[in-house]
């Protein structure tokens, strides 16, 4: 296996020009779309989620949602929690909050705690059981 190579970096005057999707990178980071696909938060209500909770929809999209909310609906086919589809849709946080709430609030969407797994099991039970086993 080959390492990877280094790229030399160039003075800023003989820097190429920058890939055909950067401006799609740029534009992600705009504020204007991140108002636009948050909407004007009238209210400043949110619902409480944090990065852990899970995602799911209840419905299909509506044909007059934003193409952000059908990405959402589309993508929490199977539970998704909020960090992976803030990932996924190349939104901060704080706007996909706005986005799930307004979804939550429509019924389209259903937040769930996350699965926690359960404690390992006390060892002595454990023991017990084993032993009333062997004794059948």
């Amino acid at each position: 296996m080959t390492p990877p190579r280094r790229r030399r970096r160039l003075p800023e005057h003989e820097q190429p020009p920058p890939p055909a999707d950067a401006g799609r990178q740029r534009a992600s980071k705009n504020p204007e779309r991140l108002y636009v696909v948050a909407g004007a938060d009238e209210d400043g209500a949110r619902a409480a989620l944090d990065l852990v909770t899970l995602i799911v929809a209840r419905a299909e999209p509506p044909p007059s949602a934003p193409p952000e909310q059908v990405a959402v609906l589309r993508l929490c086919a199977a539970p998704l929690s909020v960090a992976e589809l803030s990932a996924y849709l190349n939104l901060p946080f704080s706007a996909m909050t706005v986005l799930l709430t307004e979804l939550l609030t429509a019924e389209l969407v259903q937040a769930r705690a996350p699965i926690v797994r359960q404690s390992i099991p006390d060892r002595s039970l454990l023991e017990a059981v084993m032993h009333g086993l062997q004794r059948l």
